[in-house]
């Protein structure tokens, strides 16, 4: 039997983390993507909560909240209060998870708690190049096997937390000619002298986040960092991580699209024109019927999802299809936010068109809205 009740654990985390995103983030959002920082003072207040490690396991020294779904609902709730606060607030996630679902279990008893101590800790996941984003298979960066360690050089691009990560997870190539098969993932710690901040970013939105190039030059890792040891090819554990994250990604969706969709309701209720509130006109009766309806099927698709992972069940699919909905919906519905507003939802004076730049990097992150697309094709199409 399905059940769409959260769970009474769930319904707490979905409280605090509404009341953290209403109380601290709210008020600063504005301001912070403005100046295009991070919020250090919010991620401490956050990071006491417990919200940054929260899906890191409980003997690890994490919140142990180890459901997709339970994340799920407190990502929707950050990302409403702010899409770059929550990004940087849950920034670990991009290392934690590598580390999680690749690595050996005294990998993550070495390297997991590093996120769990008195200070917030960010992680960073280099995966894209110039050349290299959604095809992994034509990663450049080159991992070369030297006595007892490795040495790394490459550059990588777009990289959130890039330069300032407490542990950025490096997807590197030990033989271009070998494409998936050469893949490997390591661990590259802080305070590692190969390892470099390059270009930082200038974003169009989640702009309370950081972004940077990643450049490693003679980056020498030991071999104890290697994810998941030297026996394999990381590109079937970077798949994994990716289908988990998905869902992830998808939430952090709906709370933008929530955000800016509540907004231009109550703004509708107030707006009045031709003597009357805007909500009673019918083109912007319907248009707000149909944001409501597709943040709502969006949260479904994504729970759905979810449930999967949860259960372990395959839900490659499934994640592919909350996500592309999710991200497409989000960037709906901020238009239409905008749109509702008129003249002063193009006006930075309101959220809307922060929400609006936000959503655009859903339908680019975790795979394109594209790559969703062709996920979910090939697996209903099947071998021809």
């Amino acid at each position: 039997m399905v059940s769409f009740e959260l769970t009474d654990e769930q319904k707490l985390m979905q409280k605090t983390a509404h009341e953290f995103a209403e109380k601290e983030i709210r008020p600063v959002a504005m301001e912070s993507d403005r100046r295009g920082d991070i919020p250090w003072d919010v991620l401490r207040k956050a990071h006491a909560l417990g919200l940054t490690n929260a899906m890191i396991p409980a003997k690890y020294g994490g919140g142990g909240v180890e459901s997709i779904l339970g994340n799920c609902v407190v990502i929707e709730e950050l990302m409403w209060g702010c899409a770059g606060i929550a990004t940087s607030l849950v920034g670990g996630a991009l290392a934690v998870l590598p580390i999680m679902y690749m690595g050996t279990e005294e990998q993550k008893a070495r390297l997991l708690p590093r996120f769990c101590g008195s200070e917030p800790k960010l992680g960073a996941l280099c995966v894209t190049e110039a050349d290299a984003g959604s095809d992994v298979a034509a990663i450049a960066t080159k991992a070369e096997r030297k006595g007892g360690e490795w040495v790394i050089n490459g550059v990588k691009r777009f990289i959130t937390n890039g330069g300032i990560a407490e542990i950025h997870v490096v997807f590197a190539t030990i033989d271009p000619s070998l494409k998936y098969l050469g893949l490997r993932a390591f661990a590259v710690e802080k305070g590692n002298p190969g390892l470099r901040q390059g270009k930082v970013e200038d974003k169009m939105g989640i702009r309370s986040s950081h972004t940077a190039e990643v450049i490693l030059e003679d980056c020498h890792v030991p071999l104890e960092n290697q994810l998941g040891g030297d026996t394999e090819s990381a590109f079937y554990g970077a798949m994994m991580t990716l289908e988990r994250t998905r869902p992830l990604v998808a939430a952090g969706a709906i709370g933008v699209a929530r955000a800016a969709y509540e907004y231009a309701l109550d703004f509708s209720r107030k707006r009045k024109a031709f003597g009357a509130p805007i909500a009673k006109k019918q083109g912007i009766a319907f248009m707000l019927a149909d944001m409501k309806t597709k943040i709502d099927a969006a949260r479904l698709l994504t729970w759905h999802a979810a449930w999967r992972a949860d259960n372990n069940m395959p839900m490659n699919k499934e994640a592919a299809e909350a996500k592309q909905f999710a991200a497409d919906a989000a960037m709906e519905v901020t238009t239409n936010a905008v749109q509702i507003l008129g003249g002063s939802g193009y006006m930075k004076d309101e959220p809307v068109e922060k929400w609006m730049r936000d959503a655009k990097a859903f339908q680019i992150w975790e795979g394109t809205s594209e790559i969703q697309k062709l996920v979910v094709s090939r697996e209903e199409i099947g071998d021809l």
